[in-house]
């Protein structure tokens, strides 16, 4: 494939003007996660009206240039599962890319399948395949050979195609709205997921009382601030089944820590004196803002209504040519029932996703209708990959 090499930093402002000049801008990016407590970058694949380019971040240095140059202007940006493209811009510029467009998320508003792999949609949607055969690459490593840069191509090698085509299918859908809110509300979950305090997703804390989960906070707190410090993942400095067995003993003494086993492998044994004092922190926290992971258990008859409800909603997304997994789940449904019960209300907690936004038009208005009597499910066609359906 026909590309331009990224190399330098007079090259990179060349293809910052091309951004510049574009009303569409693709892109991809190759990293790795495993050694570091962020990603890795290591490769960016671009593409403009001028043609496909490569960016290689360990020869250029900084890319700031390149973010900024993608979060200005009302150019579309067009990314593929850009979780981790948004982070990356995020962490340069503090900033997104602009008017992004994610085929991931814009597949799914036509389609079944979510979340579908590039390569699914690229044939499902335009009916090519995407050449593969390097997904063991490990990019950090120089020199990339041509058949390493014509793999990374291909991420971004269909991206207008696809921009162009699902584009046309959502707006015959009715659905250009849809997509703006749902592309809206996931740049703002990648937003504050940065910051967002996810030590309750330690593993094996589901059975820990208030004050165990407190000593699980304040020790997963100075996890992470080490593993930033190192730039090693969070794992390495502590492993999860070591917080648990701090936070199930309750005891600050730094001898004590030291007797359990795992404690005495370096670097963890150096760290015992902080780990003590985590541990001490969690002992006296206010226990106001510490509650179970598990929300609090729903009346049994939610469980039967969720599964009546359930296999219908997937029946309509599906008659609807639209993502199952992408509009709801089947917790969702659940939480859509108790609130129009008066199991849980807004003052319990956000409004259930199905409250709001595109989501309620298509499936929250059922479940209310429902609920109310206005509507029934009866089976349509028997013999349908989709038999059920809502009738008045």
């Amino acid at each position: 494939m026909d590309y331009q090499r990224i190399n330098t930093p007079q090259r990179l402002a060349g293809l910052c003007r091309e951004i510049e000049s574009s009303d569409r801008v693709g892109f991809d990016t190759e990293f790795v996660s495993e050694d570091t407590f962020r990603p890795e970058l290591c490769l960016v694949q671009v593409v403009t009206e001028s043609g496909m380019a490569v960016v290689d971040p360990k020869e250029v240095g900084s890319l700031d240039p390149f973010w900024q140059a993608l979060a200005e202007g009302p150019h579309v940006t067009i990314a593929h599962a850009a979780r981790e493209e948004i982070n990356f811009s995020l962490t340069a510029i503090d900033r997104v890319p602009a008017n992004l467009f994610d085929t991931q998320i814009a597949a799914a508003f036509c389609s079944h399948e979510y979340p579908a792999a590039y390569a699914s949609v690229v044939t499902r949607i335009l009916g090519k395949k995407a050449e593969k055969g390097e997904q063991r690459t490990d990019w950090r490593r120089r020199p990339l050979t041509e058949a390493q840069i014509n793999y990374a191509l291909e991420d971004v090698r269909y991206l207008f195609e696809l921009h162009e085509r699902i584009t046309l299918k959502v707006d015959k859908l009715g659905r250009s709205s849809w997509l703006e809110e749902e592309m809206a509300t996931f740049v703002d979950e990648v937003i504050s997921a940065r910051t967002r305090q996810r030590w309750k997703r330690v593993s094996g804390i589901g059975n820990l009382g208030p004050r165990n989960l407190a000593i699980v906070r304040e020790v997963w707190l100075w996890r992470q601030a080490e593993a930033e410090a190192r730039d090693i993942p969070p794992r390495r400095v502590l492993r999860d089944d070591l917080i648990v067995e701090l936070a199930k003993r309750k005891n600050s003494k730094p001898d004590k820590i030291r007797a359990i086993r795992g404690m005495n492998h370096r670097p963890v044994k150096n760290s015992i004196e902080e780990i003590a004092a985590c541990v001490e922190r969690g002992l006296n926290a206010p226990l106001d803002d510490i509650c179970a992971p598990r929300g609090k258990a729903m009346p049994s008859q939610l469980n039967l209504l969720g599964q009546v409800l359930v296999p219908a909603i997937t029946s309509v997304c599906r008659k609807e040519s639209i993502a199952t997994s992408l509009a709801c789940t089947a917790t969702d449904i659940r939480e859509m029932i108790a609130y129009e019960l008066g199991f849980r209300s807004a003052s319990d907690g956000e409004v259930p996703a199905l409250a709001k936004g595109w989501r309620k038009e298509l499936i929250g208005t059922l479940i209310d209708d429902v609920l109310a009597g206005r509507k029934s499910i009866r089976i349509d066609d028997p013999h349908s990959e989709h038999p059920l359906d809502f009738v008045e």
